[in-house]
């Protein structure tokens, strides 16, 4: 079990990692602009990060009911999930780009963009927007191969996608001088160049599968319902975690440009932890969904005893890491004197993310396996009231130091909502 977690962990870590690579990337290169360039791209890559991950139940849906087919080895079932996640993306991205410009008015307004930062948010947010069907087509494949216990494809397609993406970024900003622009259209290029990729290592292995959609059972409501309603937990889910970020980019724009670009770079410390510990939660959505699928519960229970292991061992890593080295990483994301004295103090908080909140992922990673979407909500639902109280208390009266605080308790919340739920339901939660 150990080998079969470690398989599918180790491509997801890396993959995952390069990730927060990127924007880590986006950060240094406005880094060497201004403070008012740093807060810019933190502000429009969140305002996208608010779009598509509440869109990332097309990843998580579809990566819970895949496994689960796997497990039963229902090749029509298999075919079907990822149909209906491609219809889901198609229509989708038509209403977005349509709706461009008041989902822009709007990101705008719940962001609280600062006078001086808009025409710089506005032009990334106009030319990043294109990007969105490839990027959640991009989505519904990469679900579809975790669930079917392929985490080296996934793999294959991050790495070429920010590969590209840093490289053309790096390229339009420092040699074409094209500012926060260059960054938005290196991640647009990208985005094609990975649904490309996507679709032909898809042909490449799986075409036989072709064969077997059954085309009148695509749009059969019964069936479809379940898959809609199961991404409608999860998108409810993750625009409540969404919230919760812009809530805290907010509060952090009213605090002034410095404390902005403070925030910013701290939360690229929370995004590197989270995506590494994402890998074993991606881990445990393929073999919790197959082993419920196929009815094994002694192996269902020992993956989850084991990747919980895994990652709290990777969640102390970073601790110890963050707590050792925290003071040169900040040198990584910006040269700014200011900007890096101002983030000393906060990161403490950086060494505490990674041991209190890496529960709440690797139950995510469960409940996504076991499709259990409305005990998912729900305890989303709950952690996110806590946070609000929190943070129009102890962050309004303990300023900066208040909000990390709120955010980390609702990182906690989660968690042992999450863990309260399993321990009396196991693996019939739904």
């Amino acid at each position: 079990m150990n080998k079969e977690i470690l398989r599918l962990a180790i491509p997801n870590i890396i993959s995952n990692i390069s990730v927060p690579l990127l924007s880590s990337v986006d950060t240094a290169l406005m880094g060497r602009m201004s403070a008012a360039h740093i807060g810019a791209v933190g502000l429009g890559a969140m305002i996208f990060n608010f779009i598509y991950w509440n869109f990332g139940f097309l990843r998580m849906g579809t990566t819970g009911l895949t496994a689960q087919a796997y497990g039963k080895a229902d090749r029509e079932e298999l075919v079907l999930t990822l149909s209906r996640a491609t219809v889901l993306v198609l229509g989708i991205a038509f209403l977005l780009v349509v709706f461009q410009e008041p989902l822009a008015r709007w990101s705008m307004i719940a962001m609280n963009v600062p006078a001086d930062q808009l025409p710089l948010v506005k032009e990334y947010f106009h030319i990043r927007i294109w990007a969105a069907p490839a990027t959640l087509m991009s989505y519904a494949l990469i679900g579809w191969f975790f669930g079917m216990q392929n985490a080296i494809f996934p793999l294959i397609w991050v790495l070429l996608v920010n590969g590209v993406n840093m490289s053309l970024s790096f390229y339009l900003v420092h040699t074409l001088d094209m500012g926060i622009a260059g960054v938005a259209y290196g991640t647009l290029a990208a985005q094609y160049v990975g649904l490309l990729l996507g679709v032909l290592l898809f042909l490449g292995k799986y075409r036989d599968l072709l064969p077997e959609l059954p085309l009148q059972r695509l749009f059969d409501w019964q069936a479809f319902s379940k898959f809609l309603r199961i991404n409608r937990d999860i998108f409810i889910r993750t625009l409540l975690l969404t919230l919760s970020f812009a809530i805290f980019y907010n509060r952090s724009s009213e605090s002034g440009s410095l404390m902005l670009a403070v925030n910013v770079i701290m939360l690229q410390f929370v995004h590197w932890m989270s995506y590494g510990i994402d890998g074993f939660a991606y881990a445990s959505e393929s073999l919790a969904g197959k082993y419920y699928g196929a009815g094994d519960r002694p192996k269902f229970d020992l993956s989850v005893r084991l990747t919980f292991f895994w990652g709290m061992g990777l969640a102390l890593v970073y601790g110890v890491v963050y707590w050792a080295f925290g003071e040169s990483l900040l040198r990584l994301f910006t040269n700014q004197p200011d900007v890096i004295a101002a983030a000393g103090e906060f990161l403490v908080w950086m060494v505490a993310f990674p041991l209190l909140s890496t529960p709440c992922y690797l139950f995510d990673g469960i409940y996504i396996g076991l499709t259990a979407s409305t005990a998912m909500r729900n305890s989303m639902l709950l952690a996110f009231v806590l946070f609000l109280l929190l943070v129009f208390t102890v962050g309004a009266s303990w300023t900066n130091h208040g909000l990390w605080l709120s955010l980390l308790i609702f990182m906690v919340a989660r968690g042992s909502f999450q863990g309260i739920l399993f321990k009396r339901y196991g693996w019939s939660l739904k």
